[in-house]
């Protein structure tokens, strides 16, 4: 995912971001040109005023200089309401802009594959989606704005000072492209080092998340000067970048500093010589100087918002670098409609291996017919494929040859939301968001009714528990359920799963992790949820899955054997072996 896009190539995909509020932009831009008539005006003001006392100081009468005063207080004014506009509607651009941004950023994660998190920490996508996209909001306000200025005040400080001396104009004008040139230099290494900084800051997120939600682990294994140690190391890590940013940054501060000096000495020098000679008058001079120190003080804010712009365009990049990642699983351009399914699932000579491990095959020309509302098991020991079975229904990775089909359509053809409204799946580690019991159970379909969420609740036998919490369907669950028993929570995502109604259902080592009570509990629930419906179950638990239609038994060679339960212990194969295992456990 490492990679650096040029800041010209950056800031062009940013800028449709502001098609949506190009006359609050136009109008910002305008309110930014208008608070620098104050800083152009004033030299040629003291100039004017400076010329007339030196030809004769009765011009200067009370009357001249209260109407030059005015002009300023007015100029003055203007620049106070267009301060007001840049500070208030501007930042509320920059701030929309960021919404839209994060906007997107969501959406696109939605999009994104199994794959793609399970090789990515979630503090990296934290980091990305809150400080970066933070910055982004004042680049998108303060960078048009401070550059608009600063090129504003160049050009016309360049043209209103060719008319009083070119030749000592263009003295002091050939110190700026150096001052470029040197500035940009720093300005990559600070980019860089604002890059490995965002980098680390997701890396103590990640730190952080990963202890947190383990805490429980962390705790019985009294494992907390080991979290603190991996911890501090990290923060220490994070603050050598911090420091060698701040290398640069002094750097880059001490170089501007010194240019300041120098063009100040050029005007000191140059401009007493040019006055010897009679080519610039001491009123010449006083403006040259108000100009020079308009000029400077602009650079100086440049400086200062470098270290801002810096951090927006490394936000705009890291942006960028999510959502240039293609999405595993694509959505097909026509999508063939699936109708009422019936729950006839077969596996056409079906090869698939993960994209980090290409050459190491989990599934090898696998073929395997499943009936609709029969109830299909799968067994066989760990690496044999059942889980990746169940993920290629779903469409949550795709077969690298053959295919998948449901009621005789390809998944790939099948619009990913239809395929996966018609899918229920109960997993072994159950997620639960925060929230109350009644928001968890009615994720399985947010239309439904609270009396239908109830009825989903007692057909998974949860709702004698959900009525003996503190608030009964309204009790806080807690991140990742954490205030419920193993038991409980899983028969939240059965109700779940009944109120989604699915006509197939997949259940991943559903009772593996429970107790002998709570087991017992919680396979009454999934019989009642898998009457009537295709059930693929994947268990280690073999006397759960005797009662299967169909028991496929899967090693590394595939499928090794299927039949019923007692048709495979007659055959006294591999599935024999596993119970024979299991009895004498």
């Amino acid at each position: 995912m490492e990679h650096t896009q040029s800041s010209l190539s950056l800031m062009r995909r940013f800028a449709p971001y502001y098609k949506k509020y190009m006359g609050v932009f136009v109008l910002d831009l305008f309110c930014a040109g208008l608070t620098t008539l104050c800083e152009i005006f004033l030299p040629l003001m003291v100039r004017y005023l400076a010329q007339l006392g030196q030809q004769d100081l009765s011009l200067l009468t009370t009357g001249l200089v209260l109407r030059v005063a005015g002009a300023y207080l007015a100029l003055r004014l203007i620049d106070i309401a267009a301060a007001w506009f840049m500070a208030d509607v501007g930042h509320i651009m920059g701030a929309k802009i960021e919404t839209d941004m994060r906007t997107d950023f969501f959406h696109h994660l939605q999009t994104l594959s199994f794959h793609f998190f399970a090789n990515t920490k979630v503090g990296q996508l934290m980091a990305r989606i809150s400080s970066d996209l933070f910055d982004v909001t004042e680049f998108a306000h303060h960078c048009p704005e401070e550059f608009f200025i600063a090129g504003l005040k160049i050009i016309v400080s360049f043209c209103i000072l060719c008319t009083v001396n070119v030749r000592l104009t263009l003295i002091i004008f050939a110190v700026v492209p150096v001052m470029l040139v040197v500035s940009s230099m720093f300005n990559g290494a600070m980019r860089r080092t604002f890059r490995r900084n965002r980098a680390q800051v997701g890396e103590i997120n990640a730190r952080v998340e990963d202890s947190l939600l383990g805490v429980r682990v962390v705790k019985s294994f009294t494992g907390e000067e080991r979290e603190e140690e991996k911890f501090n190391q990290d923060n220490q890590e994070w603050l050598t970048i911090k420091k060698e940013n701040y290398f640069w940054m002094a750097g880059f501060q001490m170089t501007t500093r010194a240019f300041d000096g120098l063009m100040y000495l050029t005007v000191i020098v140059a401009g007493g010589l040019s006055m010897m000679d009679g080519s610039i008058t001491p009123a010449d001079l006083m403006a040259y100087l108000l100009y020079v120190t308009t000029l400077l003080a602009t650079i100086r804010r440049i400086v200062e918002f470098t270290e801002q712009f810096q951090r927006g365009m490394t936000g705009i990049e890291r942006f960028y670098e999510i959502m240039d990642v293609k999405p595993d699983i694509v959505e097909p351009e026509k999508p063939v409609p699936l109708g009422g399914v019936r729950g006839d699932i077969r596996f056409e000579d079906v090869c698939f291996s993960y994209a980090d491990d290409p050459d190491t095959p989990v599934l090898s020309h696998l073929d395997l017919d499943i009936r609709a509302g029969q109830n299909v098991a799968l067994v066989g020991p760990s690496g044999g494929g059942k889980t990746t079975i169940c993920n290629l229904i779903p469409r949550f990775y795709d077969v690298v040859s053959g295919c998948v089909r449901i009621d005789g359509k390809d998944v790939r053809d099948l619009s990913l939301r239809e395929l996966r409204s018609q899918i229920g799946v109960v997993q072994q580690d159950v997620y639960l968001f925060a929230g109350s019991i009644y928001d968890n159970i009615l994720y399985g379909r947010p239309e439904a009714t609270r009396e239908e969420v109830i009825a989903a609740a007692k057909a998974a036998g949860a709702h004698e528990f959900i009525m003996n919490t503190p608030h009964g369907y309204d009790t806080e669950v807690g991140e990742r359920g954490v205030k419920l028993s193993g038991g409980q929570k899983q028969r939240i995502s059965i109700a779940r799963v009944f109120l989604k109604n699915p006509p197939v259902l997949i259940l991943d080592e559903a009772t593996s992790a429970l107790d002998n009570e709570s087991e017992r509990l919680v396979q009454k629930s999934l019989e009642r949820l898998s009457e009537g419906r295709t059930v693929l179950t994947i268990a280690h638990r073999l006397t759960t899955i005797r009662r299967a239609d169909n028991i496929v038994v899967l090693t590394d060679d595939g499928v090794a054997e299927q039949g019923t339960h007692e048709e495979l212990l007659r055959k006294n194969g591999v599935y024999a072996a596993l119970v024979h295992m299991t009895e004498d456990d």
